[in-house]
């Protein structure tokens, strides 16, 4: 069974109880402050300020608490391993008490696709649109079949507010040539996608308590990515950063959900325009089609449709 242990302090240890106040279960192991069982997992709070995770779920409850730890170890198998710094430990982490918050949430796709763009979606939603997707299976698009995604995409459209932004391959190549790297592309992305959002929210009257974006550097080398444009935080409103935070909030669960949905219409728009199938991802499949688009289509056609710089070019180029 997976489980997290992190050590905390007393006063961590009490808003941890009052936070699963809810889910406690009664009368809690000998030595325990607390017990409490979520959906998929198990927490025990010790009076030592250990407090344990087990379940499916350990991992992604546990990091909620990150922000207030002394120490933690994790295990899939059972056996205690040392923990090594995490990417997430870092002064811009969410705080415990993330999923009550009403968060502006940030994530993208198509980042390792060769062909096709990369898309991101900034995506607000308010306490009673979280409460209606709650049973809707709203989570990391890449845990969701295509077929599901595009049923609930337009769902989604109709309950949230959020803004779309569509970097196409042949944009893409230019900045990537021009010496741009994708972790700069995808910052600069990010940022005017929640700039949009947050400005739509001031303009309807909407709350929101923070920003969360899903991980993909570190904060410093993020707002260092963005200064190269010119570009910074600006806003008063806090700004956090977690890797898999799809799983951690539901509004980037739906950014997740909307970007995947951008993308795989993208992708079928390609495919039309091409008149040859257009795999996703960037295996033996996607060497095989590009090869097969620049024997019939030519090098200007793939170049229009995929991201140039992968190693899936020279493949196709050999033969």
């Amino acid at each position: 069974m997976s489980y997290e242990v992190l050590k905390v302090s007393k006063k961590t240890l009490d808003d941890m109880k009052k936070d699963y106040q809810n889910f406690l279960k009664v009368p809690a192991p000998q030595g325990a402050v607390f017990a409490a069982k979520t959906g998929g997992c198990s927490i025990t709070g010790y009076q030592s300020g250990k407090v344990l995770f087990q379940g499916k779920e350990a991992t992604m409850e546990a990091r909620k608490w990150q922000g207030n730890i002394t120490s933690s170890s994790s295990s899939s198998t059972g056996s205690t391993k040392s923990a090594k710094k995490s990417v997430d430990s870092h002064s811009y982490q969410p705080p415990g008490n993330l999923p009550n918050l009403v968060l502006l949430g940030s994530d993208e796709t198509g980042t390792g696709d060769y062909f096709g763009p990369m898309t991101v979606v900034c995506a607000h939603l308010s306490e009673s649109q979280m409460k209606t997707i709650e049973n809707w299976g709203i989570k990391d698009s890449k845990m969701i079949n295509d077929t599901t995604i595009k049923e609930l995409a337009p769902r989604l459209i109709k309950e949230c507010t959020y803004s779309l932004l569509v970097l196409k391959n042949e944009k893409y190549n230019s900045l990537q040539e021009s010496g741009m790297n994708q972790g700069q592309m995808k910052a600069l992305l990010h940022h005017q996608a929640i700039t949009n959002v947050m400005k739509k929210c001031q303009e309807e009257g909407l709350n929101y308590e923070g920003v969360l974006i899903d991980q993909f550097v570190t904060p410093p080398k993020y707002f260092d990515y963005l200064k190269t444009k010119g570009k910074k935080w600006e806003s008063t409103k806090p700004i956090y950063f977690a890797t898999k935070a799809e799983n951690l909030h539901p509004a980037v669960a739906a950014a997740s959900v909307l970007a995947r949905y951008s993308f795989l219409n993208e992708m079928d728009k390609l495919e039309k325009e091409v008149g040859l199938p257009i795999p996703k991802g960037a295996g033996p499949k996607v060497d095989q089609a590009a090869r097969l688009i620049l024997q019939t289509k030519g090098k200007d056609t793939l170049y229009r449709c995929s991201k140039w710089h992968f190693a899936n070019t020279n493949k196709a180029m050999r033969g």
